[in-house]
């Protein structure tokens, strides 16, 4: 064996490392990527597939957070001050529009309100899809945006539901922020609230030009008529109006007229694609011009001011909305005014009183007012009301203003309220419309303690004794104002109230003047005590509102009460008394009616306003004609307006109520009244026989301070003749009562011997009329002419006829 060191077996497995050799070519190794090769050129500049994958992702996410970020910070907010104003609207009973007030023409009306050929016509202009697509439409804002780009003119591509959000909750600018906050809203109100609400509110708060804000506005602007009421070719025609108000106005624009019928025929055609209009009705369908002025007429011209201002009174005081909500707008009031009575009145005044002067040639012809209301006595409804030439004009309403006096018109209430109360006069005889008074010419008062008190007559007239009913008839001042005394002037004021009178009514104060009518009630709070009286006694309050609504649903109107503020008989023996009045006194003018008719004139101080009351069984009216300087708003005598010696209760203001009367009642029935009189009134109740001291010399003087007189002077209880023969200026000769034939002076219209038209002779037609039964029984005939007195004004605290 050699000792050299033996190669070593190696063990299994192991091999010897190997020479490196040069790779060669060959396929690649199995489980290994080769690499990529690198970009070259233009190639390096183009993102990857993988890059472009990442970005959309990373954009996705990013929009999708801010997607969610302003979906979650963006909140509905509460509508714009625009679209919450609306205007109110007020009609007549028959629903015929009066007016509408409020800066934004607007009425808010339920989806059922509106048509369904004009809510399909809306869709066909705006929103085909509405009822199935989303909230919002990116590919048609993408495509407005793009058409707007290239010049194709400014274009929308909102959704209805996007319109509505502009209109009802941000403001119209044109910015980037109104428009996200615009998408967001639309889509969390299309996820809260119905698709209808939706159309709603788009529908009343979208612009149709002329002044009209919402679908019912529109309506009536356009066509007079309400949104319920619309044919498709009207709707239509409003639906192109949104896309452009101004420009497819064709009355303002007519040179536009082909652009808006070819509008109109788009959304025509649309309605017809979609279902909603059959064929063969589009076909022939002819354009529908809309009227040439709007049918609502936001002015207050004319009597609409009076109107509207007096019902918002009434609402607001009868605590049926409140002023800060009526101003809000957004109420429909049904009147209780009838338009047919409202023309008949203004037309009354025009024809008798308004056409007849001349301002050019009489300065005292520009101080005339007038104002008028007429109330139906069963129900208390104010049917017509003439406030004022023109409220534009003058702003003042004469039918509510309590400044002028109401002169004689006062006196039924002395004489109501004697009966009811059942007085007597100083002598214990019982007050009838028989009774026998003094009426002699600044007769001293008798049981006054608050002064001496001597009312003249209208004109001086000097009538020694007369009846109650007579002295009504001529309106004599010192028997009424006695008999205040004998019932108690506040009794008189309390009756007044218990009429209708407001208790605030200015010189409404218990003084024996106030029988002469020195109080200054308003036209329309004459009409509703008027009313009582021919009701029989039974009083409810005016009223002018039938029904209020705010967005279709009734607002509490209060029930009218009514109670019997008087008995029956003593409303009644009134208005038997007020009957002879129109037959035989100072209205016989009211004759003219043709209806059985009650009434007093009336005349204020000074001849500053000239009054009559009167009544038929279905209808109180009382008319009013003043004087006032339209610059400094003095009252002014009406001496020589019309080119007459003065105006009073029988003349302008009798006629306007006489055609008036005629007129609001043509075509209904004629009724007689149903009169319950005072037993023993038409029985004459004479004074004791003595020596009359009517003509005597009392030791008392009027207090001009107080206007009030003593009672230092014993009473009288007047008279106790008739009076007999002929008289002339008033003057009344005095005798015994034989139970023969007395004759009695004619009159009209105010004291003995002065005509209505303040100097004419007396006569049967205008003023004569056969007198009363004598004591004994004697028929006392009219025999004698009297002729006409002055104008003197009356006292101060009297009044005239």
């Amino acid at each position: 064996m050699s000792d050299d060191p033996q190669p070593q077996k190696p063990t299994e497995g192991w091999a010897a490392p190997a020479e490196p050799e040069a790779a060669e070519p060959g396929p690649p190794t199995e489980g290994k990527k080769p690499k990529r090769p690198k970009r070259t050129g233009l190639r390096r500049l183009l993102p990857t597939w993988r890059m472009v994958l990442g970005a959309f992702v990373i954009c996705t996410m990013v929009l999708a957070a801010l997607f969610f970020l302003g979906y979650s910070m963006v909140k509905i907010p509460p509508a714009n001050a625009l679209a919450m104003k609306q205007s109110n609207v007020y009609l007549y009973a028959d629903g015929t529009e009066i007016a509408r007030d409020g800066e934004v023409n607007r009425e808010n009306v339920t989806l059922a309100q509106i048509s369904k050929p004009a809510q399909h016509a809306i869709l066909a202009a705006e929103d085909r899809d509405f009822y199935t697509e989303s909230a919002v439409d990116p590919k048609a804002m993408l495509r407005a945006g793009w058409n707007t780009a290239l010049g194709k003119g400014k274009q929308s591509g909102s959704t209805i539901t996007q319109q509505y959000v502009k209109n009802y909750y941000l403001a119209q600018e044109q910015t980037v922020t109104r428009k996200v906050k615009e998408f967001f809203i639309a889509i969390k109100l299309d996820r809260e609230t119905s698709k209808d609400e939706i159309l709603e509110g788009y529908l009343n708060t979208s612009f149709f030009g002329r002044n009209a804000y919402g679908i019912q506005a529109a309506a009536q602007a356009y066509y007079g008529i309400d949104a319920s009421e619309l044919t498709a070719g009207q709707g239509a025609y409003l639906a192109a109006l949104v896309n452009a108000p101004s420009q497819y106005d064709v009355t303002a624009h007519p040179e536009n007229q082909k652009a808006a019928e070819s509008r109109w025929n788009y959304v025509l055609d649309g309605m017809v694609d979609k279902g909603w209009l059959p064929p063969s009705e589009r076909t022939g369908m002819k354009f529908p011009a809309p009227k040439e002025t709007s049918g609502a007429d936001t002015g207050m011209s004319g009597q609409r001011g009076y109107l509207v201002r007096a019902i918002k009174d009434e609402l607001i005081r009868g605590g049926i909305v409140d002023e800060k909500s009526l101003d809000t707008g957004g109420y429909r009031i049904t009147t209780t005014l009838q338009k047919k009575k409202q023309d008949a009145f203004v037309d009354a005044v025009n024809d008798q009183l308004m056409s007849k002067l001349d301002k050019n040639k009489r300065k005292v012809d520009g101080y005339v007012r007038a104002g008028g209301a007429s109330v139906d006595p069963k129900t208390g409804k104010v049917v017509a009301m003439y406030g004022g030439i023109d409220y534009v004009k003058q702003y003042t309403n004469n039918a509510t203003r309590r400044d002028f006096q109401v002169g004689s018109t006062f006196k039924p209430f002395v004489f109501t309220s004697a009966v009811e109360n059942d007085s007597s006069t100083q002598d214990g005889r019982r007050i009838t419309p028989n009774t026998i008074y003094d009426g002699s010419n600044k007769r001293p008062v008798q049981g006054w303690s608050g002064g001496a008190y001597s009312p003249e007559n209208e004109d001086d007239g000097d009538y020694g004794d007369i009846t109650v009913r007579e002295a009504t008839d001529k309106s004599v001042n010192s028997v009424y104002a006695q008999m205040a005394v004998d019932v108690g002037p506040a009794k008189v004021k309390r009756t007044a109230l218990d009429l209708g009178l407001p208790a605030d009514t200015p010189e409404l104060q218990p003084y024996p003047s106030v029988a002469l009518g020195v109080a200054t009630a308003s036209v329309l709070d004459m009409a509703e005590a008027y009313a009582t009286l021919a009701n029989h006694g039974k009083h409810g309050p005016y009223t002018m509102i039938e029904k209020v609504q705010r967005g279709g649903t009734d607002v509490d109107v209060p029930k009218r009460k009514t109670s019997q503020a008087v008995s029956r008989e003593a409303a009644d023996t009134t208005t038997s008394v007020l009957r002879s009045v129109v037959e035989n006194g100072t209205a016989t003018k009211a004759l003219k009616a043709d209806r059985p008719a009650a009434g007093k004139t009336g005349t204020a101080e000074e001849d500053t306003a000239a009054w009559f009351a009167g009544y038929t069984p279905d209808l109180a009216t009382v008319v009013s004609v003043m004087g006032q300087d339209p610059v400094t708003a003095a009252h002014k005598s009406l001496y020589g307006v019309m080119g007459l010696d003065r105006i009073n209760g029988g003349g302008a203001p009798t006629q306007i109520w006489a055609q008036y009367t005629k007129e609001a009642l043509k075509g209904t029935p004629v009724r007689d009244f149903d009169l319950d009189v005072e037993e023993g009134s038409l029985e004459s109740v004479a004074p004791p026989a003595q020596p009359s001291q009517a003509q005597s010399s009392p030791n008392t003087q009027e207090d001009p301070a107080t206007n009030r007189p003593s009672d230092s002077t014993p009473s009288t209880g007047g008279g106790t003749t008739t009076s007999g023969g002929p008289t002339t200026g008033g003057g009344a000769s005095q005798g015994t009562a034989t139970g023969g034939t007395a004759t009695s002076g004619a009159t009209s219209d105010g004291a003995t011997g002065n005509t209505s038209d303040g100097g004419a002779t007396g006569d049967t037609s205008d003023g004569g009329a056969t007198g009363e039964t004598t004591a004994d029984g004697g028929t006392a005939t009219d025999g004698g002419a009297a002729t006409a007195g002055g104008g003197t004004p009356g006292a101060p605290g009297g009044t005239g006829p």
